[in-house]
């Protein structure tokens, strides 16, 4: 029995799509035991995994932080892994196998990075889809993929039967009109019209809610929806993927939670500016669609609300 390494940092739509992945080498290292390195939002998520034996914290700190790194190669090294899988595939992860690995190779490491097709690069590559890369290289490692291009991120959820006593919740739509203050370019600024057209149609057959992050209570204000919260708090990621998973249909920007949603098998639309394409990050499932426009702010509620009224039933 060997240890296995994988690392995944987030953000947490990142997660939600890893999950397949982390799965299939989980599957296929059935005898050896699995960890993840990860970072604290995560920590408490991944213990309820089934297919990860034991999380370990990576704080990020500084890379010029000698005191943390030498702590971080102490903890690491003392797992003697015989494998890392890296599927953060960023520049910190892959300063990590410099000083962590220094002669790793494929056998040892397996990253984007040295499971390269010899003849795209780096940048090439990451112009495909997200789960593609993943399946790629997962394959070229070795590893069966039989869940990497169909993440279940079903796991993470939890019991939320209080909750949704309190707020009367049985047929519902979950909007997720935020995203981060440095991306307001994936903000869609017309979700109270499309509440509006919402209420008009469908009358209460469906309450109409929020979710917000710990940062976006004071925005939920703005939208005339019912807030979810929990004794005021906003709901930890497995509150809210069983929130959504349990929704008649969610509309989002493109943030953690339309991923989450995607990957837990609810309806949905999430809605797209000229920020990136729903084609690279691989969010469109059976029941979960996008909208994909050059300028958020050209497009109507009337075209989200056909949309939206097209898939609900």
């Amino acid at each position: 029995m060997s240890n296995i390494l994988i690392i995944k940092h987030g953000s947490l739509g990142d997660i939600a799509q890893a999950c397949g992945a982390i799965q299939d080498i989980s599957e296929n290292h059935s005898n050896d035991e699995i960890y993840l390195l990860t970072t604290k939002p995560y920590i408490d998520l991944f213990k309820k995994n089934k297919n990860i034996n034991e999380v370990i914290l990576d704080k990020r700190l500084s890379k010029f932080n000698l005191f943390y790194l030498y702590s971080l190669m102490k903890t690491i090294n003392k797992y003697k892994f015989s494998k890392v899988y890296d599927l953060q595939n960023s520049k910190r992860t892959t300063f990590y196998k410099r000083i962590l690995f220094p002669k790793a190779d494929l056998n040892t490491w397996s990253s984007s990075e040295t499971t390269l097709p010899s003849d795209s690069s780096k940048d090439e590559f990451d112009k495909k889809p997200v789960l593609d890369r993943f399946e790629y290289q997962l394959k070229t490692s070795g590893i069966n993929t039989n869940h990497t291009i169909f993440p279940d991120f079903s796991w993470s959820c939890s019991d939320i039967s209080k909750i949704k006593s309190e707020y009367k919740l049985e047929k519902y739509i979950i909007l997720f009109p935020f995203a981060s203050p440095h991306l307001t370019s994936k903000r869609w600024p017309y979700y109270n019209d499309l509440i509006n057209k919402i209420t008009e149609k469908y009358n209460d057959t469906f309450k109409i809610v929020v979710a917000p992050g710990p940062n976006e209570i004071n925005d939920a204000k703005k939208f005339k929806a019912l807030c979810i919260l929990d004794n005021g708090k906003s709901l930890d990621i497995s509150q809210l993927s069983t929130l959504i998973k349990n929704s008649s249909f969610v509309v989002a920007n493109d943030t953690g939670p339309a991923h989450m949603t995607a990957h837990l098998g609810s309806k949905g639309l999430v809605l797209f500016g000229a920020h990136t394409t729903a084609y690279k990050v691989s969010i469109e499932r059976e029941n979960f669609k996008a909208v994909q426009v050059v300028d958020l702010n050209k497009l109507s509620a009337e075209k989200v609300f056909e949309k939206l009224s097209n898939e609900l039933f």
